[in-house]
């Protein structure tokens, strides 16, 4: 078999031989038979660039419920959004489970979470420029009473990032700075983004916040628990070399994901929302002027790296630049 593979001219004999020599290692201590896959191999079907990324299935995922054309638009941009936080999910957990990161692989894999957050700000003017509010203002109401609000894999992220009483409700966070005398389902419920979910009348959790809890709480308790010692924050801490880059790109980090995204999201929102002299509720009754503002949050996954000027300020250069100029319109 070698000699036939070898009469090809395409490769050196050696580099053909070699391959084989470590496949039939890689079989072997499988218990597998080299040969019998080599012979399905010369059977199987080329891998078509359709067929790889399943893209006849991922084209029928779109299913409006309305006849307004730019609800797909509406749907096909927060399906991308939940591929960049599983992009993000994925460079995270590959940081967390290395027991011992090494200073190079941790820059790295920060910068492309980093990269991943700056597409999806960008990401966002497919929502202020790319559709009429006139047809929004209209398929929304068939959404009820689901929310952008629901995304799992943000909550995720947020929780892999940071010390969980970073992400505690700011008027009760200093009450729980010692996490480890708290027990897990009583720190859920004071989690900020609870606060955003329920009735401003009544207090109560929305339907939009029991159907997410219903569905993921449990996972996202385990989560907590889970990452509770090995979240990026902690990683940073045990970093014996750690370096001035690596802090600045923590704090990068800390200002793409609680400054300029969520502030994205809001100038979305005050585009189709704001209204005199009442604002318009959103889908999923959430609270969405005192929940995306990060002045009002306040959530910084790590406030050790910013002075308490930094702090207090946090997100109102952004909303002077930014967001005036959209509510003047």
């Amino acid at each position: 078999m070698l000699r036939h593979l070898c009469m090809e001219k395409k490769y050196p004999e050696k580099e053909i031989v070699d391959k084989i020599k470590l496949l039939e290692e890689k079989f072997r201590a499988s218990g597998q038979d080299l040969s019998s896959y080599l012979e399905g191999l010369l059977h199987a079907d080329y891998l078509n660039y359709w067929d790889y990324i399943n893209l006849d299935t991922l084209l029928t995922l779109q299913q409006p419920r309305t006849s307004f054309k730019d609800e797909k638009i509406f749907i096909i941009y927060h399906q991308i959004t939940e591929l960049y936080f599983n992009l993000i999910l994925w460079e995270i957990e590959q940081m967390a489970a290395v027991d011992h990161i090494e200073l190079k692989f941790f820059k790295e894999r920060i910068k492309r979470v980093i990269m991943y957050f700056d597409l999806l700000i960008s990401s966002f003017a497919v929502m202020w420029k790319g559709m009429e509010r006139e047809q929004f203002m209209k398929f929304r109401m068939s959404l009820l009473p689901a929310s952008g609000f629901q995304s799992a894999q943000y909550r995720m992220i947020e929780i892999m990032c940071t010390d969980i009483q970073n992400l505690v409700y700011l008027e009760e966070r200093e009450d729980y700075k010692d996490i480890n005398l708290t027990s897990i389902d009583s720190l859920f419920d004071i989690l900020y983004w609870q606060y955003g979910a329920k009735e401003l009348a009544t207090g109560e959790k929305t339907l939009t916040l029991q159907s997410f809890e219903d569905k993921y709480g449990d996972e996202l308790k385990e989560l907590i628990s889970k990452f509770r010692k090995n979240n990026l924050w902690k990683k940073y801490v045990y970093l014996d070399d750690k370096d001035e880059e690596l802090t600045d790109l923590m704090k990068e980090l800390d200002e793409k994901a609680n400054v300029y995204w969520p502030l994205a999201h809001y100038k979305s929102a005050v585009k189709y929302l704001h209204k005199n002299p009442t604002d318009i509720a959103a889908t999923g009754g959430t609270n969405w002027q005192k929940f995306l503002p990060p002045r009002f949050q306040k959530v910084i996954f790590y406030p050790e790296l910013w002075t308490e000027s930094e702090i207090k300020e946090w997100g109102k250069h952004w909303v002077e630049t930014e967001l005036l100029d959209v509510v003047e319109k």
